[in-house]
């Protein structure tokens, strides 16, 4: 089975800058995770998306680079089942021409 969580969207303080750290802005993930279902082994997405909000609430990463190594982290831990991770962090707001993201995925 494949989880497909898109356009998971929520405010985080995230960021280098100073402004970055004094008020949140707008995320956006996007997550694909693989794994092998059974009746009694299965994900829940809606735990998974308040696994993620947590995640970065909680920790207020300065860069996209350790926000993905810290969601991959604490997924994985929760949800050992997992095949594979595909995780997109993206900031819609940093640039006024852009949407900046980050990806990764990881076999397990």
């Amino acid at each position: 089975m494949t989880i497909h969580i898109e356009d998971l969207t929520f405010d985080v303080i995230i960021g280098l800058l100073d402004f970055e750290r004094d008020r949140p802005q707008r995320v956006i993930i996007n997550l694909q995770a693989s794994y092998d279902y059974s009746d009694d082994q299965f994900i829940d997405y809606a735990d998974m998306v308040l696994l993620i909000q947590n995640e970065l609430k909680e920790k207020r990463y300065e860069l996209l680079e350790n926000a993905l190594l810290g969601l991959k982290e604490i997924l994985y831990t929760t949800y050992p089942q997992l095949q594979t991770l595909s995780l997109k962090i993206s900031k819609p707001d940093i640039l006024t021409q852009c949407t900046v993201s980050l990806s990764k995925t990881w076999n397990f």
